[in-house]
């Protein structure tokens, strides 16, 4: 939720620690005098503004749509890709220029440990999609298995390496500076990986888990900007003076709104409903999980007496859309909040400015990233039934044993299968 994409108060001087030259999205003087009190209903760019940001909207929202057509795993592949901006952009947030200049190839350390981190999330999360789609080819099943297998030691092996490439390039007078660096990298990846492996989760769990989610951060955050923009009076709260009560309020009574109506549209697609196991581009088709499921809900006797429909056609994941919607209208704001106070701290308008009228990929991440983690476990805890199906068996025995074992199992099941059968005769 965000009634202005920017910060606009800060008074305090210039920290050593950034670069000397300002840079597109540092906070510039004439707004520092002003001490960001400018609400956003006051602002007289604020039409310029409105229009830059609608237009970037737009493109956004034909980018993401295109995406999600084309399935599980081009979305996955669009995370990664907002991950990288995502990291260049926090990476460059402590650099600087003058003693990068003196320390060659220290930013390639920075990125190696990105992709190492890369490789062991996405590899915990997807190994089981993967060994699903190699399973018609032996050959390649068993490359494919020994790689999950031994994939935490290859992980840790590329971690080593870059720990003693950095124990190896440090300098002297610059002990500081690339310690605070290497600290810095590690707090990058666990903000980035944490989130996005939840949200990679979603996914494949369903892209209604990712795309319902994500499009209410979406209208919380049009519908603050809009309430903000026409009634905002009220400041909400000082780490960011142009949000108000006004946004606040009324955004958060349209995405409940939304949240029930959305639910019920969205969960009528089973291209967005299906699970994917694999990792395939096919069409989706399976049999509805019962929360996509309409109920008949009787309509009361003295509105069933002015209208002739007798009853109301509701989906059992529009209750859960309900509490998606408060937390992303209560509770996911406050990840916009803290990168306020995070960009106050740096002297920063905005994170980037990748996204004309937005900023950075960071800027638009802040409150999808608080998002993301409450839906899987909101999704674990109350819409996953843990049983021991069937199916739920075979998942675990295709991801903890190898291709023999697997024969081994099935040819012992084969003979007590038949025992029994003889047992009956």
């Amino acid at each position: 939720m965000r009634d202005s994409n920017s910060d606009h108060s800060c008074s305090s001087p210039r920290t050593p620690n950034l670069r000397q030259r300002r840079r597109s999205n540092e906070i510039p003087p004439e707004i520092l005098k002003s001490n960001g009190t400018i609400l956003l209903a006051n602002d007289k760019f604020k039409y310029k503004s409105m229009w830059i940001r609608a237009y970037s909207s737009l493109w956004m929202l034909a980018f993401v749509s295109l995406i999600i057509y084309m399935g599980h795993l081009y979305i996955w592949a669009m995370i990664v890709v907002i991950q990288i901006f995502m990291a260049s952009e926090l990476f460059n947030l402590l650099r600087r220029a003058n003693q990068d200049k003196r320390l060659p190839k220290f930013k390639l350390l920075n990125w190696h440990f990105f992709f190492t981190a890369m490789l062991y999330v996405y590899g915990r999360i997807l190994s089981q999609h993967l060994v699903n789609t190699v399973t018609s080819d032996k050959i390649f099943y068993r490359l494919v298995s020994n790689l999950i297998k031994y994939q935490m030691v290859i992980c840790y092996f590329l971690y080593i390496a870059g720990f003693v490439w950095f124990i190896l390039s440090l300098k002297k007078r610059y002990y500081k500076y690339q310690f605070g660096q290497y600290a810095w990298t590690h707090m990058i990846l666990i903000v980035v990986f944490t989130q996005s492996a939840f949200t990679v989760a979603n996914i494949f769990q369903g892209i209604f888990w990712f795309l319902f989610p994500a499009s209410l951060i979406a209208m919380n955050d049009v519908a603050a900007y809009f309430f903000g923009f026409f009634f905002g009076k009220t400041p909400l709260i000082k780490l960011s003076p142009k949000k108000t009560w006004e946004g606040f309020i009324g955004a958060s009574v349209a995405t409940m709104i939304a949240a029930f109506t959305f639910a019920n549209f969205l969960g009528c697609f089973q291209w967005l409903t299906c699970p994917r196991k694999d990792l395939s581009t096919g069409w989706l088709e399976c049999d509805p999980d019962p929360i996509f499921k309409p109920e008949y809900i009787p309509m009361p006797e003295f509105v069933s007496h002015w209208i002739p429909q007798k009853e109301i056609a509701v989906l059992p994941v529009q209750w859960h859309a309900l509490w998606l919607g408060l937390f992303a209208s209560i509770i996911a704001p406050f990840g916009g909040f803290f990168a306020s106070g995070f960009k106050r701290a740096f002297k920063i308008k905005d994170f980037g400015d990748s996204i004309p009228g937005h900023g950075g990929f960071t800027d638009r991440m802040d409150c999808q990233m608080v998002m993301a983690v409450f839906v899987y476990i909101y999704h674990q805890s109350f819409v996953v039934q843990h049983d021991y199906s069937i199916d739920v068996l075979l998942d675990q025995i295709m991801r903890d044993l190898g291709f023999e074992e697997q024969l081994a199992l099935y040819t012992k099941l084969g003979q007590i299968l038949h025992e029994r059968q003889l047992m009956h005769i």
